[in-house]
């Protein structure tokens, strides 16, 4: 097994290009209050220089619908990532895939994950008062045995210390990873290519095609069953 890598909280050009030049899958632009959010006009402009297998995702929360999609067109992104309260409802009325945040707690979370039709699910690390981005990691085992309704994207503290033991555990179709590819929160080049290549080390070439294919089908069409 080999998932998909995305390098979230992207706010340059030249970090950009490098991480897809290393092999990023997918790359994440923060909109939502954070030390690594971005503008939609810098997002735009780097988003236009990178090439079309890369995807690039907007990260919100609880942004009004009306704004994200605008966001989502102006910026030409290939799916959102929503790490707020956002309800069922609400991820159906985007028109642009959703990847839906969950924050684990307990075996709650994943019951309440259950509840949504989206491209794919995040679980994170439970921090409270944080949406996301602690650098924290959850307790892999809550999500053993667990079904889930989409293609799990797996984030919280992943770094290249723990990742692999993190696939293993949890088996998700993908990773996402921000400040464990950071050197005083900046994005540090030698790190994401650690990372990247830490993951690549897990199956073979053809088996990440494959996986690759089905985890980009459900983000770019929406069609939650791909399975994992």
């Amino acid at each position: 097994m080999v998932v998909f890598v995305k390098i979230c909280g992207i706010t340059d050009r030249r970090t950009a290009q490098l991480a897809g030049d290393l092999g990023a899958d997918a790359l994440g632009f923060v909109f939502a209050p954070s030390s690594r959010r971005i503008s939609p006009e810098a997002a735009r402009s780097i988003i236009s220089s990178l090439p079309a297998g890369v995807l690039k995702i907007g990260v919100f929360v609880d942004a009004p619908v009306a704004e994200v999609q605008e966001i989502a067109d102006f910026c030409r992104l290939d799916a959102v990532q929503l790490h707020g309260t956002e309800s069922p409802e609400y991820c159906a009325a985007l028109n642009v895939p959703v990847i839906k945040a969950f924050r684990v707690k307990g075996r709650e979370t994943l019951s309440e994950a259950n509840r949504y039709r989206v491209a794919a699910v995040l679980l994170d690390a439970y921090v409270a008062g944080k949406a996301g981005g602690t650098g924290r990691t959850f307790h892999w085992q809550t999500v053993r045995d667990w079904v889930p309704p989409a293609p799990v994207i797996l984030a919280g503290g992943l770094a290249v210390d723990n990742v692999l033991a993190a696939i293993r555990s949890v088996r998700p179709a993908g990773v996402d990873v921000s400040s464990g590819v950071e050197t005083d929160g900046k994005k540090d080049t030698a790190k994401i290519r650690a990372f990247i290549q830490t993951v690549r080390r897990v199956g073979d070439a053809a088996g990440r095609e494959r996986l690759l294919r089905v985890l980009r089908r459900a983000i770019c069409t929406g069609n939650v069953d791909a399975g994992t």
